[in-house]
């Protein structure tokens, strides 16, 4: 598959609120993922598909999704951009918000070797 395949196949799961499955679908093994931040101050690189699947449970597990919209892909080269704008609720505030947020996607051997995420606000 070339990186405009695994890019719009991402981004259609991903429309169809199969976020998790996109991940396991094409993550390497040893994916880097980086937010711009972690819960807690924490490390905000996760390295390997168990690191980064428990990441994603996490997230899962404290926030109330409401709506999703995905914009993409954007392809150069062996990286793509999918814009994400969500509609949430974190369970620990209770104030219900919009994620604005950009992912770049960096694809190697036909997997995502490296997930950055970049957030608006």
């Amino acid at each position: 598959m070339t990186t405009q395949d695994i890019a719009n196949d991402l981004v259609a799961l991903c429309k169809a609120g199969k976020f998790g499955e996109s991940g396991e679908k094409y993550w390497a093994s040893d994916v880097l993922s980086v937010e711009a931040g972690a819960p807690g101050g924490g490390d905000p690189a996760s390295r390997g598909i168990d690191a980064v699947r428990g990441k994603g449970e996490w997230w899962s597990a404290n926030h109330d999704i409401h709506g999703v919209e995905v914009e993409g892909p954007y392809v150069n080269g062996d990286q793509f951009v999918v814009h994400f704008k969500m509609d949430v609720t974190p369970k620990a505030s209770g104030q219900r918000m919009t994620m604005d947020e950009m992912a770049v996607y960096t694809i190697k051997n036909g997997k995502i070797a490296e997930e950055r995420f970049f957030y608006n606000g």
